[in-house]
């Protein structure tokens, strides 16, 4: 089996590593095809390539686009993107735009809620201030004693309808599959079974994708259960998706699965990677 991870974050977004340092990881864990997968920035994608192909991995450029679709935030995955596509880069600067002024507000949120000076705490955290996110305020209240793990703080006040949540309208679908698309590359649902949509609302999501031109969903994933395997592995077969494969990797003691670690993609469905192969 070809052991592909194609989703994963350095410190360019909301990792805790460099890309050369992912790069590593990945190899020891003996993974034979990688992509990095920023979020909304394609900056570390050539630290990524160099570290991969030093080391004798196969690589394929990746990003991964914050959307708003129903109100809500979803994550579309581009894979083996040209991060040199004049129009992708424009895209993402103005994807990433919005950022700093949502962190500011989770600033002050944070702080009618007995939590002052997050904002600063949070940038000691950021490897590029463009990209502030939920995750650099996470660590932040983890060092400084409000909870014991980042998953803990996201339950209790970053997420929607707690005191530090501030939602944010990003990219449409539209674009981000067209950003994508005309970079070269794949467009790929990421992790659906983190999404909390009806399933009504889900199969109109998966038709505009495909009508849009999206051909791949993230099948095996480390934000999905077991149980979450299989109910996409079904969603891909009915709407003919190509199947993709990757841990959501941010750091050592920060993912859900570890890179390289995941189980194999259904024998029955058809990889993302034959397209490139």
């Amino acid at each position: 089996m070809l052991n592909a991870d194609l989703h994963c974050h350095s410190k360019v977004s909301d990792g805790t590593l460099t890309p050369s340092e992912v790069a590593q990881v990945a190899f020891e864990a003996g993974v034979d095809l990688w992509a990095l997968t920023d979020h909304d920035e394609i900056g570390g994608q050539r630290e990524a390539r160099a570290a991969a192909e030093a080391l004798g991995m196969r690589y394929v450029s990746g990003v991964e686009i914050s959307i708003t679709w129903a109100n809500r935030t979803v994550h579309i995955v581009g894979l083996n993107i040209d991060p040199d596509n004049p129009t992708l880069i424009d895209g993402l600067a103005a994807t990433r735009g919005g950022r700093a002024t949502r962190a500011e507000q989770m600033s002050e949120q944070l702080a009618a809620a007995g939590i002052p000076n997050a904002y600063e705490g949070a940038l000691r955290y950021v490897g590029n201030p463009d990209l502030i996110s939920r995750t650099h305020f996470a660590r932040y209240l983890v060092e400084i004693g409000k909870c014991a793990s980042v998953s803990d703080v996201f339950a209790k006040y970053l997420a929607e309808g707690r005191p530090g949540y501030v939602p944010h309208r990003w990219a449409t679908l539209e674009d981000s599959v067209k950003w994508i698309r005309g970079a070269g590359g794949i467009a790929v649902v990421a992790h659906p079974g983190r999404y909390k949509f009806s399933p009504l609302e889900f199969g109109v999501l998966f038709d505009q994708f495909r009508e849009l031109g999206g051909e791949a969903i993230e099948v095996i994933t480390g934000s999905h259960t077991p149980e979450q395997y299989r109910e996409y592995a079904d969603v891909a077969r009915q709407y003919n998706f190509l199947a993709s494969r990757g841990s959501d990797f941010h750091g050592p003691t920060e993912s859900r699965a570890l890179l390289g670690k995941l189980p194999a993609l259904p024998d029955d469905l058809t990889p993302v990677w034959s397209r490139w192969q």
